[in-house]
């Protein structure tokens, strides 16, 4: 699988910020977030990678062409398979102090077994087990890395994930991760709700603070402004007053409910 150039669509969206975006529906059609952001910050010195995607095809060479000899740092924003698989390429990942483990054994996506798409082969052919990168390092809230005339700060976000971060660079962009975008949004069971809604709130008073005006999305429209976090708290607020209509979805093993304003669409987890 050599093909990466075209399955990769990258772009340069300012002189200092490629994104790389891929599908992850081609695993499986039950995955309509397409497509995923994965974003390249160049500083002067050292190049910040956010995310190493699904692991299909080689990252690393375009990352590389991208960055000329800067020195790389590969962060995962969170856990979950779509954002991790690419991690073998690259020989050291920091990810949040919380998930650390589960980065640092391999990735069992053994649950793609039976996707009618045909290019989930290439993960049977390693048993459906994804090694890791050779070193995880761990990160934690208020993490500060110079890149070069850039920074970033590291915002532990819990709740779509127990170790979700997000980033907020010098120049007052917000890197929002999974955390929030426009489109599925998973979420944990419904006694978890307090948390999800307390890191939006969070960021919602740190785009104000900080006159943060675009926001970087894992998934689909990027940039976004920070209507999107106000968009999401007040969606999740309102899940009470349709939890009625909640139909069962088994392959995430979650409720599935539909936003009144057809923004987003929710999987509340059953487990």
């Amino acid at each position: 699988m050599s093909n990466n150039k075209q399955h990769f669509k990258i772009s340069k969206h300012k002189d200092y910020l490629f994104v790389i975006q891929e599908n992850i529906s081609i695993v499986h059609p039950v995955y309509t977030n397409d497509p995923l952001n994965i974003y390249l910050i160049l500083g002067s010195h050292t190049a910040l990678l956010l995310d190493t995607g699904c692991g299909l095809y080689p990252l690393k060479p375009i990352v590389d062409d991208l960055i000329d000899k800067k020195k790389l740092l590969v962060f995962n924003t969170h856990t979950h398979w779509d954002h991790i698989l690419g991690n073998v390429e690259f020989g050291e990942v920091y990810v949040h102090e919380n998930e650390a483990d589960i980065v640092s054994k391999p990735y069992d996506v053994s649950y793609f077994k039976d996707s009618p798409n045909e290019i989930v082969k290439y993960y049977a052919e390693q048993n459906f087990l994804i090694p890791p990168a050779k070193l995880i390092k761990t990160l934690k809230d208020r993490d500060i890395f110079d890149l070069g005339g850039l920074e970033v700060e590291v915002i532990h976000c819990p709740g779509h994930s127990p170790g979700s971060i997000c980033l907020i660079t010098s120049n007052n962009e917000l890197f929002t991760s999974d955390v929030a975008y426009y489109g599925d949004q998973f979420l944990p069971k419904r006694e978890d709700f307090p948390q999800v809604l307390d890191t939006l709130s969070k960021l919602i008073k740190l785009c104000e603070k900080q006159k943060i005006i675009e926001l970087y999305p894992s998934h689909r429209k990027y940039p976004c402004d920070k209507l999107l976090l106000t968009d999401l708290y007040n969606g999740i607020k309102n899940i009470e007053n349709l939890w009625e209509s909640k139909t069962s979805l088994d392959f995430f093993h979650a409720w599935e409910i539909n936003d009144d304003s057809g923004k987003f669409r929710y999987f509340i987890s059953k487990m």
